[in-house]
């Protein structure tokens, strides 16, 4: 993390100044450790406010990442697995790196298909089955 810059892909990288990070206890199973640092790390970006995005992809974070986002804007990632605060910010910057290009990422075009032969066929016969099951609770006639 000696760089200054986050680089997310190949057209988008973000300078560590425009993150901010907040501490605090960490919850959980620790004793000692647990009760008196702050080694939870809390990343905070400012999505609203970032110079480093354009609109279009500003508003696809805003959308792909709706739970996250506050609604002043900011995009908060957090992290405690570790013991040392410095451990728990690098994993959060990892994880903001990854969510980021995540919910940037293009989604693949759908190719339609066809069901084939074989699934029409299970399904009709599905249906004859299910049909003879609930024809059988009818009312039982007489057959003489």
């Amino acid at each position: 993390m000696a760089d200054a810059v986050l680089t997310i892909d190949d057209t988008l990288s973000i300078p560590l100044a425009e993150l901010s990070f907040e501490t605090s206890r960490a919850g959980g199973p620790g004793g000692q450790n647990v009760n008196k640092v702050e080694s939870r790390v809390t990343l905070v970006f400012p999505l609203a406010t970032s110079p480093s995005l354009d609109e279009t992809r500003r508003e696809r974070l805003r959308e792909r990442l709706a739970s996250r986002i506050s609604k002043s804007g900011l995009l908060r990632v957090s992290s405690q697995r570790h013991r040392t605060q410095a451990q728990n910010r690098e994993a959060a910057v990892e994880r903001f790196v990854e969510l980021l290009r995540e919910a940037l990422a293009e989604d693949p075009e759908r190719r339609p298909t066809r069901p084939t032969r074989a699934s029409r066929q299970r399904r009709v016969q599905n249906k004859r089955s299910r049909s003879r099951v609930k024809e059988l609770r009818g009312r039982v006639r007489d057959e003489t």
